[in-house]
């Protein structure tokens, strides 16, 4: 690329970071500046290391796409959702109100810019997963590896970002409504990935409630890091204290319900153990005769539809078999 070309784009980005740094001291105060330009240069690391094969155009794309993403949501933090507009947004990002609508198509995506990141990154956990390993086990080790992004969280950002972005979006009755959308996202990627990896119909109860367990741990992970950041947690304790929870979950899920139901029944005794053990053995094989069946019945309806939509075909081409001539007789 041109030296000119380059010198260009190094005076864009420079200029946005200005327009961000000015904003950020307009809302939060000039002290708020430092520590969010600490949190830009993490993220910017961590996304050099996850994407090294970036190129100049997709980079300074996603540059402008974060620092729009970036001005809006301090906008909306300190001035509240509603009392902004995608107009202001554009305004301060030196940028027309179309380009902001280009890279983001609704009001709400500014705040959840990484929604299809997010999707993304489950339906590949799932799907590459070994096959010696379990479900569960790929989206804990996916949410682990999202939680290194956030070792960047410092003390002057705890009291007031994320704590702050969660309560905007739980009084925001639209905000709410986005992130519902993004969990039925989320739940109907994993469903048709199960459903796929274990050869049923993606509408047997199987896969459903599996999804929607896996995608549980997902929130579990994101309450749990704003709760501890709450706490003032930060670094490598936050990360291992998030961690901590999404393990507690995933054992529960992998034990099933047994585990709890023992607890919230009172068992105690070594026979109470022993029958909630045998229990939960015959709630498996149970399981796994009914996910046996469910395969078997849709491979037969896969089988039939093949075979009808072949037919069809076949038909379809005796028919249309030579030039087809209107009733007058003309082709």
């Amino acid at each position: 690329m041109p030296d000119n070309v380059l010198d260009e784009d190094l005076q864009d980005e420079a200029e946005g970071e200005a327009r961000l740094d000015r904003l950020i001291a307009d809302e939060f105060g000039e002290e708020m500046v430092q520590a969010f330009a600490k949190v830009r240069r993490a993220q910017r690391e961590w996304y050099r290391q996850e994407f090294p094969d970036e190129g100049l155009r997709e980079r300074k794309k996603r540059l402008t796409r974060q620092r729009i993403s970036d001005l809006a949501t301090t906008m909306f933090i300190t001035r509240g959702f509603d009392n902004v507009k995608v107009s202001e947004v554009a305004e301060r990002a030196g940028v027309s109100e179309k380009t902001v609508y280009n890279y983001f198509p609704t009001k709400e995506s500014l705040l959840f810019d990484q929604a299809d990141e997010g999707i993304e990154q489950i339906a590949k956990a799932l799907r590459e997963r070994e096959p010696s390993e379990s479900p569960t086990k790929a989206i804990v080790a996916a949410l682990k590896q999202d939680l290194a992004r956030y070792e960047w969280i410092t003390s002057e950002l705890t009291d007031m970002y994320m704590p702050k972005f969660a309560t905007m979006v739980a009084e925001t009755p639209s905000l709410r409504a986005a992130w519902n959308e993004i969990r039925h996202r989320l739940i109907e990627v994993a469903r048709e990935v199960l459903a796929e990896s274990t050869e049923v119909d993606p509408r047997e109860p199987e896969p459903l409630v599996a999804a929607y367990a896996l995608v549980a741990l997902h929130e579990l992970g994101y309450e749990a890091l704003v709760r501890n950041v709450e706490a003032g947690l930060k670094g490598s304790k936050l990360r291992a204290a998030v961690e901590a929870e999404i393990d507690r979950g995933a054992r529960l899920l992998d034990t099933g319900l047994w585990s709890f139901n023992l607890l919230a029944q009172g068992g105690r005794t070594k026979q109470q153990l022993i029958d909630a053990a045998k229990t939960a053995e015959e709630a498996r094989a149970q399981v796994v005769e009914a996910l046996r069946q469910a395969r078997e019945a849709w491979r037969e309806m896969r089988r039939q539809q093949r075979e009808f939509s072949e037919g069809g075909r076949s038909r379809g081409g005796r028919r249309g078999s030579g030039p087809r001539r209107t009733p007058g007789g003309r082709g």
